[in-house]
């Protein structure tokens, strides 16, 4: 008897905590397919953001800002070293011309990640040294994140060399195409934060 007690405890227990980290998911995604309303790029948003608030409850748009500023420069690092590989690799083999194709996208990615760098230094100091301040850190961050998000289109647009192999041509792409998109809604969710941060605070337009 006490033994199909203590089952059927561990059984209501066991579905108790399912159904609220279905709820608390289920609430997070609502919050988040608010938030990420005005990126270009929503659903990759929602899905970007997802897996961070799930665990860390409801952030505010100054942190959603962060984590998706910092999941964009860890994508572009990950290209970056990509592109680095299949270039040595074209090297290695005497395809000067392939290499000087893609030499272009490799000077692109290097740029768009210290770009992305520097914006999300300059977030971090955000509030931080006065509210005076805050639309030179604003601006900086802008101008920074939307020359990456420049440099990434430039190397989707173009060609990439006919010597490099489809796949190669593919993933490449493909990454860049992500960090493009990535780019675009740091952007939309730093701008959400900096707006909702100068009305609280009185602080003008830039």
């Amino acid at each position: 008897m006490a033994q199909n007690f203590l089952s059927c405890l561990v059984i209501s227990l066991t579905i108790f905590g399912f159904s609220t980290i279905v709820e608390s998911r289920s609430r997070a995604r609502m919050y988040l397919t608010l938030q990420c309303r005005s990126a270009i790029y929503p659903d990759l948003c929602v899905k970007t953001l997802l897996p961070y608030v799930a665990k860390t409850g409801l952030p505010s748009p100054q942190l959603l800002a962060h984590i998706s500023l910092a999941t964009c420069l860890s994508k572009a690092r990950v290209t970056k070293t990509y592109v680095k590989m299949v270039a040595k690799k074209l090297n290695e083999t005497k395809s000067f011309g392939d290499y000087q194709a893609i030499e272009e996208c490799m000077y692109r990615i290097n740029d768009g990640v210290d770009q992305i760098t520097q914006s999300f230094k300059e977030l971090q100091q955000m509030g931080k040294d006065g509210d005076e301040n805050f639309v030179w850190h604003e601006s900086n961050v802008q101008s920074w994140v939307s020359a990456a998000l420049t440099d990434a289109s430039t190397c989707v647009d173009g060609m990439i060399g006919d010597g490099i192999g489809r796949r190669e041509q593919a993933i490449i792409k493909a990454r860049f195409l992500n960090v493009k998109q990535l780019a675009s809604n740091s952007l939309a969710m730093f701008s959400r934060f900096t707006t909702r941060y100068r009305a609280s605070r009185g602080i003008k337009n830039p």
